[in-house]
């Protein structure tokens, strides 16, 4: 008799985001991209002096390699497979090694949806392994990949010499920039929310916060009473808004940051090691962590200037627009920011000069399947969204006619 032993990696996401943002967001990804792909067109230009007609024609590339991380692992992975077998591809899709339990469950979803078998294939392993041999494989001509910096310069590397197409979607020290005009009673909430939203383990977190020196008192007092609203427990808890970290090293690694903070001079308002957390007995040995507030951090910090990916932010004064916009960019990132102010001027004047690929002013998390989304500078190149996608995921060749 044989004995079968499933091992269950899980992320520590709360029940309550999964089922507001993950599964949602992974079923509207389908979706769209299954009605969008029906309304795109090619372009068509006509030369009557030359007596000729040019149009595009567009095929699938063949098979898209997809790499997805651990943090959305369902969101993620469907907003790679949606636009690539829209677009007559056939993929096979690499989840994280930490959460590939979901991509597994995806799979049974996809079969009894009808998915014709081989359209759709996933392989389950380590990066070194499975996604290297992704990466090298000469029949895989792109890869579109979410994950680390430095994961992504890996895959360049290994890449080149077949001159594969690329789309790398990358890590983020989003800033957000708080104007004395902002309406405190919308901005704190969402603020507080894109700084602790899935534990901080989005790439598009918030973990600069720049505020105006004339509400900064205030901003800091009413930010950290919000922040300490938000419950850290068992993720199964609908009423928890904190999970567990996804690992022990990556908790230890996020803890490690707030004691260099606290090293060089920076104050802990809230959160690690300034408050007790107090969790049920049967996750009192999980990897969890209170939402953390630090203030009077220099810009040179390695917590102002490196991704932590986990429930911590940095608040700190700023005086002119000119100043702030410099202090914002003045990082290796480039991947979002959020600007609030109640002067449209301003706004459009600061998202136009921010080294960002997204800019949201006056909220956070509002997305459109339409636009591109993707970042500047180590943040990535590529852009994901309809027109992009199907740029992407398709083989263009212009043709002539001439009559």
């Amino acid at each position: 008799m044989m004995t079968v032993v499933w091992v269950f990696f899980v992320s520590g996401k709360t029940i309550t985001f999964a089922r507001t943002v993950d599964i949602p967001r992974a079923v509207h990804n389908f979706r769209f991209f299954a009605s969008s792909i029906l309304h795109h067109v090619t372009e068509c230009t006509e030369m009557p002096a030359m007596g000729c007609v040019h149009y595009t024609s567009r095929a699938p590339v063949g098979v898209a390699g997809l790499i997805s991380p651990w943090n959305l692992p369902l969101y993620l992975l469907t907003w790679k497979i949606a636009p690539a077998i829209a677009c007559g591809n056939t993929v096979v899709a690499k989840p994280s090694e930490m959460t590939s339990v979901t991509a597994w469950m995806m799979c049974k979803l996809l079969e009894k949806a009808g998915v014709p078998p081989g359209v759709v294939n996933v392989v389950f392993g380590t990066g070194p392994r499975a996604g290297e041999a992704l990466v090298c494989h000469p029949d895989v001509p792109l890869i579109s990949f979410t994950g680390s910096t430095r994961t992504a310069q890996r895959i360049t590397e290994r890449s080149a010499p077949h001159c594969k197409r690329l789309s790398l979607e990358l890590g983020g020290k989003n800033p957000a920039i708080i104007f004395d005009d902002a309406d405190l009673s919308q901005c704190i909430p969402t603020t507080v929310r894109s700084s602790f939203a899935n534990q901080g383990e989005i790439c598009l977190c918030t973990s600069r916060i720049f505020v105006q020196r004339g509400i900064y008192s205030e901003f800091l007092k009413r930010f950290v009473a919000e922040a300490k609203k938000w419950k850290t427990g068992n993720p199964s808890d609908p009423t928890i808004d904190v999970g567990a970290l996804i690992s022990k090293e990556h908790l230890e690694k996020v803890r490690t940051y707030v004691k260099k903070a606290q090293a060089e001079g920076a104050r802990v308002l809230c959160g690690e090691g300034v408050d007790p957390l107090a969790l049920p007995p049967g996750n009192q040995k999980g990897y969890f962590m209170l939402p953390t507030v630090i203030a009077e951090v220099k810009d040179e910090s390695c917590c102002m200037q490196e991704e932590i990916f986990g429930p911590v932010t940095c608040v700190v004064p700023f005086d002119t627009e000119e100043e702030v916009i410099r202090r914002a960019n003045g990082v290796k990132y480039g991947l979002a920011a959020t600007v609030w102010s109640g002067n449209v001027g301003r706004v459009h004047r600061v998202a136009h000069r921010l080294q960002s690929g997204l800019v949201w002013t006056n909220c956070w998390l509002v997305r459109d399947l339409n636009l591109p989304f993707g970042g500047m500078k180590a943040s990535g190149i590529g852009r994901e969204g309809a027109k992009d996608s199907y740029e992407f995921f398709t083989e263009v060749k212009t043709i002539t006619i001439k009559h």
